[in-house]
């Protein structure tokens, strides 16, 4: 019969320092990485607010031409309309941004537009994207579009026109299809009342 080995003790003493001393690391660590996850998950929480307003009724006008070149104009005019910011109560259509500024306000807050972009008017200084206090103006006419129209481009398809030093691809691509028509109305109105 084999006669049992037995072990060293010193070595048998250092196993269990080694195993005490695992333990003694692993028990508080647990406890501590618990109580940072049990006390910060309370206080920080993402809201989705959907603000909805209802945007006014467009005013249409009828034009009765009394010639062929008549009813060019009526035409040309028609299509400039759909295209052109809204300035009186006969041109404005559906197309335009006829949106409520405040309502804006609320919709660029909500989006987190502010985490990226500056603008005054909602209090935000990031550097992100383009500051939207000075760049939409003189990007509009560069790409020889309204204001208004240029706005709701670079909201809905972002990467249809990227501002000089800015990257392709960073603004999210879901705005056309998160916010609501109204909402994207509101925002447009926000942000083009406030830029220079």
């Amino acid at each position: 019969m084999a006669r049992p080995t037995r072990r060293n003790a010193g070595t048998t003493a250092g196993e269990v320092l080694l195993w005490l001393l695992f333990f003694a690391l692993l028990v508080p660590a647990g406890f501590t990485g618990w109580a940072i996850g049990h006390y910060t998950a309370g206080k920080k929480q993402t809201v989705t607010r959907t603000v909805t307003g209802a945007a006014p009724a467009p005013a249409t006008t009828q034009a009765t031409p009394t010639s062929t070149t008549a009813a060019a104009t009526a035409a040309t005019a028609t299509r400039a309309a759909t295209t052109t910011p809204a300035t009186t109560a006969a041109t404005t259509t559906a197309s335009t941004a006829a949106g409520n500024p405040a309502q804006g306000k609320s919709a660029f807050a909500s989006s987190g537009c502010g985490a990226c972009h500056t603008f005054r008017p909602a209090g935000s200084s990031a550097t992100i994207g383009p500051d939207l206090d000075t760049k939409p103006a003189p990007d509009a006419k560069k790409n020889n579009m309204q204001l208004a129209a240029f706005i709701r481009e670079s909201i809905v398809n972002p990467n249809a026109y990227i501002a000089p030093g800015y990257a392709k691809g960073v603004m999210p691509q879901t705005f056309g299809s998160t916010l609501t028509k109204t909402q994207l109305a509101d925002l447009v109105a926000f942000i083009a009342a406030g830029s220079k």
